[in-house]
């Protein structure tokens, strides 16, 4: 699922935020460390939230047994519900202080929480699907409510009871992830998707900018790649950026309508490779990569020929460019690819808008 999330240029207020699995996975968690150092049943707890801030979660139920504690979130992802929506997010949770000298806090994944099969994910092989954002925001809850004092072992199973009949309706089974969902969450907050209003937002980005004199929009895929732009130009005019999501066509028809001479797209790798395709939308689950296409593209680029099967059957970009970090083509590639996505960019705009781009790969850092 992708969620919208933008720069605070919100089209209306009618839309209802909701909470990811992280931070649901995060406050039961929480919760349960709360019961077993101090007896007490918070009915609600402050989760920290990745980008800053809290937000305060329901707590549904507490089940304990002996030494630990079954504690239950309810998933609710607002007005942009997706598979998950209405589920229960529980943590198992087990303190152990004898003969320690510091706290370790172990995340683990339970029945019905995804293990990853395929490389080219965020998760290694074999671990459970624990994104990292997540993993961070869980271990940094468990660590707010235990306390400096506290000195041992917490221990922590995320399960999701239900996890892996809905995980058939995700596309987990495509990406090799079996067993369950997967605990994800970059922002710890589901904004609304809703494609008419992000497409206003975006149009009304533009409008502003427009207003403000501008004739340079800065496209972004989202609140990370935009973050990774500014850092790299921080003289950039917040105004100026545009978190234009997947919708590559519309943004750049937009802006051409507007009367932008030069349009910028921050994005990542995978979104590079859909943009080159032409596609006029780069939603994951809607407008998957072309792996053949790409693969001919790395012929075309000079690649490795022993790599190209591999590119040809791969299960994410990703994958993709990890597998081409080596090559010593892989710039003649992103150039290629820079240029077909720019060409198509260009044709959205009816030929009216200039297009560069800023590519990162999946760490963060810029792509030559």
């Amino acid at each position: 699922m992708t969620n919208h999330q933008n720069t605070g240029r919100q089209h209306s207020g009618r839309l209802r935020t909701g909470r990811t699995t992280g931070t649901c996975a995060t406050a039961a968690a929480m919760a349960g460390v709360v019961f077993l150092r101090t007896g007490a049943r918070p009915r609600s707890v402050a989760v920290p939230l990745p980008p800053g801030g809290h937000l305060d979660v329901p707590i549904a139920c507490y089940e304990p047994h002996g030494d630990t504690v079954r504690v239950t979130v309810i998933k609710d992802g607002g007005d942009d519900p997706d598979a998950t929506h209405g589920c229960d997010i529980q943590a198992l949770v087990e303190l152990h202080q004898s003969g320690a000298e510091y706290m370790v806090v172990e995340i683990e994944g339970g029945a019905g929480v995804g293990v990853t099969t395929l490389p080219g994910l965020p998760v290694a092989v074999g671990r459970p699907a624990i994104n990292p954002e997540p993993l961070r925001q869980i271990k940094a809850g468990v660590r707010a409510v235990t306390g400096p004092d506290f000195a041992g072992r917490v221990r922590v199973v995320i399960e999701v009871p239900d996890g892996e009949r809905l995980a058939a309706k995700t596309m987990n089974p495509r990406l090799g992830i079996v067993g369950g969902i997967s605990i994800l969450g970059t922002q710890g907050i589901v904004k609304p998707y809703s494609h008419d209003s992000w497409k206003a937002t975006v149009a009304e980005g533009l409008d502003v900018a427009r207003a403000l004199g501008l004739t340079h929009a800065v496209f972004t895929t989202g609140r990370r790649s935009e973050r990774l732009y500014l850092d790299a130009h921080p003289d950039t005019s917040t105004t100026a950026l545009i978190q234009a999501a997947d919708f590559f066509e519309f943004s750049m028809d937009a802006a051409a309508q507007r009367g932008f001479a030069r349009v910028t797209w921050t994005l990542f790798f995978g979104k590079l490779v859909k943009q080159a395709q032409g596609l006029a939308s780069t939603h994951a689950k809607s407008h998957p990569v072309d792996f053949a296409r790409l693969a001919d593209r790395c012929a075309e680029a000079g690649c490795a020929p022993g790599l190209l099967p591999t590119v040809r059957t791969a299960n994410t970009a990703r994958q993709v460019l990890d597998l081409l970090r080596p090559d010593p083509a892989l710039p003649t590639l992103l150039a290629r690819l820079k240029a077909e996505a720019a060409g198509a960019a260009r044709a959205f705009s009816g030929s009216r808008c200039e297009v560069d781009h800023a590519v990162f790969d999946f760490d963060g850092e810029r792509l030559a």
